[in-house]
């Protein structure tokens, strides 16, 4: 990014740029929170697949969390490798292997978008540089990727919960 003296109009919108993202990734905007989604489903149905429904809600919720950790490792860590796809963005069964599991997955999923929010919010991170180990991506693209998958989904699992009759 060009050096810019404080106050600035550029330094200004690369601000409302961050504000705007930050606000995508966790405020729900046009759509509701993952917090939210994920808010008082009964255990007994994260692995129910509702009739007519692809995907029950533990492979909604560790889906996008692969995917969200995909994406942040991918932006930050030059050395990552990503799973295959798409088999390893995907649990292997509809019900969680465990009674933690869900859990584990929902606090992973929080604490990957917070990191990635973090990395949005640092004033050090260009938003616009390409990222080195990349063919082009740079963290703007990234962040929105996050945020337009996470939607996706959320819009999913919000029409698995009213199949499920847990809405």
């Amino acid at each position: 990014m060009v050096d810019v003296v404080r106050g600035s109009p550029i330094q200004l919108n690369d601000k409302a740029l961050r504000d705007h993202l930050l606000y995508l990734l966790t405020d729900g905007g046009a759509h509701l929170t993952f917090d939210a989604a994920v808010k008082e489903l009964p255990a007994v149905l994260h692995g129910k697949r509702p009739k007519g429904a692809e995907h029950s809600p533990w492979e909604l919720v560790e889906h996008m969390r692969i995917a969200q950790w995909d994406i942040l490792e991918f932006t930050r860590n030059p050395k990552y490798k990503s799973p295959e796809f798409p088999k390893g963005y995907w649990p292997e069964t509809p019900t969680p292997p465990n009674e933690k599991a869900w859990e584990k997955s929902v606090n992973a999923f929080r604490a990957d978008l917070k990191a990635m929010t973090e990395l949005v919010a640092n004033e050090s991170t260009d938003l616009f540089a390409k990222i080195p180990h990349g063919d082009g991506q740079t963290v703007l693209r990234e962040a929105l990727l996050l945020a337009d998958h996470n939607a996706y989904h959320l819009g999913q699992l919000v029409l698995v919960r009213r199949l499920l009759g847990a809405w």
